[in-house]
């Protein structure tokens, strides 16, 4: 049974509002941007996906799925992540998708090896998968069998609350922590945490970061 994944991404214009102390509206759209792609060519590159699909109002993300194969849905509502994400669980069960993984596009360091690890057990039925962020509060991503077995409900305190749905829905539920999964960019401080730990990891970040530097 297939499993696919699913990337809410939010239009470049309006991303990464916590760093607007430090970066011009350009300079924060064209790190959204590598970020995306960094995620893309990560989940572009595991042996495990069926396919990606993309939740978005955002051009320049056709662009960069297209070199993945990957599907745009229109998010025509724009309410944020939890919302974008239920659209694209819509779609992987619309596909019979047995499993669904939910990964947001800022978290660039992403590493293959680690992806395909989440994802070598084959799906099971009613099992969810956390992956805090570092921070232990939010929610990282979500791995989902089936795609429906709970809703999500990112933000603050979303990890707590994912592991509630998941007892309520008395589906099983696991906490795992892959190292690159678990740093997101939000704040200038998760920035230089990015680019003293990736180690080689987020290309594309790392040379908008360079270009933004000068």
């Amino acid at each position: 049974m297939e499993t696919v994944a699913i990337v809410p991404v939010k239009r470049f214009s309006l991303a990464k509002q916590r760093l607007s102390e430090r970066l011009a509206p350009a300079s924060r759209a064209a790190l959204a941007e590598a970020m995306v792609a960094d995620v893309f060519d990560a989940l572009h590159a595991s042996s495990r996906l069926a396919g990606v699909l993309v939740v978005t109002n955002e051009p320049r993300v056709a662009a960069l799925a297209d070199g993945l194969g990957a599907t745009v849905i229109a998010d025509h509502s724009e309410a944020g992540q939890s919302a974008a994400a239920s659209t694209g669980v819509i779609e992987a069960l619309r596909r019979g998708c047995a499993r669904a993984l939910l990964v947001p596009g800022d978290c660039p360091a992403l590493a293959v090896e680690e992806l395909d690890a989440l994802l070598e057990p084959e799906p099971q039925e009613r099992r969810v998968v956390v992956v805090p962020d570092r921070h232990g509060t939010g929610t990282n991503a979500l791995l989902l069998s089936p795609p429906d077995v709970i809703e999500p409900g990112f933000g603050p305190g979303s990890f707590e609350r994912h592991c509630e749905r998941a007892a309520t829905a008395h589906a099983a539920c696991e906490v795992l922590r892959p190292p690159s999964l678990l740093l997101d960019i939000d704040t200038p401080a998760d920035l230089a945490t990015l680019l003293v730990q990736a180690d080689g990891r987020a290309p594309h970040t790392r040379a908008a970061c360079e270009l933004i530097a000068t």
